[in-house]
C-alpha cells in the first residue's frame, strides 16, 4: 500500500478545470515529482492533497485513509505538511514564533521545544536569527524557514512546492541537499519544482502533468533522457 494514493482526482476552479483524473501515488520514503509548465496543476494537486482546494471528483488515501473531505487541521494531524510556493512565511512574526505555530496542532509543549532547537541545529542560519521578523530574512533563509516550519508537525509526508523559486543557483543546491537529507532521515517527500532537471536527478519517480492532466510517468532516471521531457522541459 503506497503511503498516499491519488485516484481519479479531478479540481476545479469556477468554470476552469485545473486538474483533471489525475492518479498519482508515493511509496513511504520516495521522493516523487511534479513538472510541468505553468497552469499545469502541479500547485493544485498539492492543494488537493493538502485539502487547501476541494477536489470535484476522485479520492485521497493516505496510509489508506480516506481524507478526501478531510479538514486541513486533521491533514496536518494525520502526517502531511506542505511547504507553499512563495514560502509564505509570517513576515511579522519572529523566526521562533512562525516555528511554533507550525507546531499548532500538537499538545506536547515539551517536546515542541526540542524539535525547535532541532531545527536550528538543521539550519544554524535560523539558530542565529530566532528573534528576527521573518519579512527581513533572505530569501534562502525564508524558503528554510518554511521548510522548518512545515517539519514542526512532525509529518510522514512532506510536500514543498516550488523551494527554489526565486534563489540563487547555490541556495538551490543548498535547499537540494536539505531535501536529499530529510528524505533520508526517513521524511517522504511529494516535490513540485520548476528546476525540472535538478528535481529529476534528486527523486525515484516524476509525474509529468500537462493542462491538468497526467502525460508522462516513470522513474526520474529514466525520464530524465526522455525525448519528450527533453524537448519540452530540460532545454534539450
Amino acid at each position: 500500500m503506497a503511503l498516499l494514493e491519488v485516484e481519479n482526482l479531478s479540481v476545479n476552479y469556477g468554470a476552469i478545470q485545473a486538474v483533471r483524473n489525475l492518479t498519482l501515488s508515493v511509496e513511504e520514503g520516495e521522493i516523487v515529482t511534479l513538472i510541468g509548465a505553468n497552469g499545469a496543476g502541479k500547485t493544485t494537486t498539492l492543494r488537493a492533497v493538502s485539502r487547501m482546494v476541494r477536489p470535484r471528483e476522485g479520492r485521497i488515501l493516505f496510509a489508506g485513509r480516506d481524507i478526501t473531505r478531510a479538514t486541513p487541521d486533521e491533514v496536518v494531524r494525520l502526517g502531511i505538511a506542505q511547504s507553499p510556493e512563495g514560502r509564505q512565511v509570517l513576515a511579522r512574526q519572529s523566526v521562533q514564533d512562525n516555528l511554533e505555530l507550525g507546531a499548532y496542532t500538537r499538545r506536547d509543549a515539551g517536546e515542541v521545544r526540542t524539535d525547535i532547537a532541532r531545527m536550528y541545529e538543521r539550519f544554524p542560519r535560523l539558530g542565529e536569527r530566532r528573534g528576527q521578523l521573518a519579512g527581513t530574512l533572505s530569501g534562502g533563509e525564508q524558503q528554510m524557514l518554511a521548510i522548518a516550519r512545515a517539519l514542526m508537525s512532525r509529518p510522514r509526508l512532506l510536500l514543498l512546492d516550488e523551494p527554489s523559486l526565486g534563489l540563487a543557483p547555490i541556495i538551490v543546491r543548498e535547499i537540494f541537499d536539505i531535501i536529499g537529507e530529510l528524505n533520508r532521515g526517513g521524511t517522504t517527500i511529494l516535490l513540485v519544482e520548476q528546476n525540472a532537471r535538478l528535481a529529476m536527478q534528486r527523486s525515484d519517480r516524476t509525474y509529468v502533468l500537462e493542462a491538468g492532466q497526467l502525460t508522462l510517468e516513470g522513474d526520474s532516471a529514466r525520464l530524465v533522457n526522455d525525448e519528450r521531457v527533453l524537448h519540452a522541459y530540460l532545454g534539450g
